[in-house]
């Protein structure tokens, strides 16, 4: 018995030196457990503490630079990726033809001002000739009135000396018809009947002298009434003369008119004389399309200036990582061209997705609707300086991280 006790209790005894190594064991793998532990909760603040995207790149506004004009293309100032300041002459467009248009426009102005000087001249003449032809005709009706009356009163003469002269002539008729009876029955002395035949004849050529006085104060007459025809029309017409002096204003204004008309079509000829040098909208680097020799036409584009000093980054982030997104956040973003990390911000958050400015946005409405994680583009600014030697071209890649706590 005593053997088989000591046997038994041989078994359950764990050694002192296996235990001390269990010990250490635990010991570790705890320590072990604790650490990932740690480490795990670092990691998971770290990589939950910013979003990140490889859907990124940088952006500017491309600056088109184009013809305004049609012509021939004679000098080209810049070469292929030259770097060009605000202002400088970037392309030459031959002048000569627009040098004429000038001209001819400086010439065309010069004529209309030279008219529109002689109308308004010509609106005080006009109205100072309209008066006093008023006042002329005026008068001259009230002397053709006089004149009529005057005519009138004449040939009332003239028809009473008729009618006087008709009377005697009657009396001095038959006077000459009765001593012509006395002298044949030898009544009456010889001289007696010439003398009466020769009244009589008298008498005769008196009443035709005053019949051609009628007529002539019949004739003055109707020439007094004539002139006082043509005094009334002179006067109706001189009485348009408020008709004519504004008609004559209105010349002058329409000469004025073609002046600012000719003044702008100098100005559009100078215009396009400016047009013939192409000139660079921004400061930045050139690609250049154009060479010497082409006839371009307006709105042809020649080159395109990229302003390097003014550059963003674009990211387009999934839908899902716009939770805790907000502006002014900070961000690092990688460059995979230069392999350097710059500093920013984000500035704003676009209004729609990605799509929904293609040509071709997506319809849902079809019945094959997949969902799809959208992609929402954010702006990133960088920071000033970062940029400095501006080695960051528009539409290379970047990585941003987006620091949301």
């Amino acid at each position: 018995m005593p053997e088989e006790n000591e046997a038994n209790s041989g078994k359950s005894v764990i050694p002192p030196k296996n235990r001390r190594r269990r010990r250490k064991i635990l010991l570790l793998v705890f320590c072990g457990i604790l650490v990932a532990s740690v480490c795990g909760l670092f990691l998971w603040r770290h990589f939950s503490s910013y979003e990140s995207t490889d859907d990124a790149q940088v952006d500017a506004h491309l600056y088109p630079v184009s013809a305004r004009i049609r012509g021939h293309v004679i000098r080209v100032n810049v070469g292929d990726n030259e770097y060009v300041r605000q202002g400088a002459v970037l392309v030459e467009i031959d002048p000569k033809d627009y040098q004429v248009a000038v001209d001819q426009a400086r010439a065309d102005l010069d004529n209309a001002e030279a008219t529109a000087q002689s109308m308004r001249i010509d609106v005080p003449i006009t109205a100072t000739n309209t008066s006093s032809q008023l006042q002329s005709t005026a008068a001259d009706i009230e002397k053709g009135g006089a004149g009529i009356v005057a005519a009138e009163k004449q040939l009332a003469a003239a028809n009473a000396q008729v009618e006087q002269a008709q009377a005697n002539d009657v009396k001095a008729q038959l006077d000459a018809a009765r001593y012509k009876m006395l002298v044949e029955k030898e009544e009456v002395a010889r001289q007696t009947y010439d003398t009466a035949l020769a009244a009589a004849r008298a008498s005769a050529a008196t009443v035709t002298g005053a019949r051609a006085n009628v007529e002539a104060a019949q004739q003055a007459v109707e020439q007094a009434r004539s002139a006082l025809t043509s005094a009334q029309a002179s006067h109706r017409a001189a009485q348009t003369a408020p008709r004519q002096v504004a008609a004559t204003r209105a010349r002058a204004l329409s000469a004025e008119a073609v002046v600012q008309q000719r003044r702008a079509s100098l100005e559009q000829a100078e215009l396009n004389l400016l047009y013939t040098k192409i000139i660079a909208p921004v400061t930045g680097q050139v690609t250049k399309t154009v060479v010497i020799g082409m006839n371009v036409q307006p709105g042809q584009q020649l080159l395109t200036v990229v302003p390097l000093e003014d550059v963003w980054i674009t990211a387009n982030f999934k839908e899902t990582q716009l939770q805790f997104m907000r502006p002014g956040q900070f961000v690092e973003f990688y460059v995979d061209s230069n392999r350097r990390t710059y500093k920013g911000h984000v500035d704003s958050i676009a209004g729609a997705t990605g799509p929904l400015f293609s040509l071709f946005p997506p319809e849902n409405a079809t019945g094959n609707y997949v969902k799809i994680v959208q992609r929402v583009p954010v702006k990133i600014v960088i920071e000033a300086g970062q940029n400095s030697d501006l080695q960051l071209r528009p539409g290379v890649n970047v990585v941003p991280k987006v620091y949301i706590r």
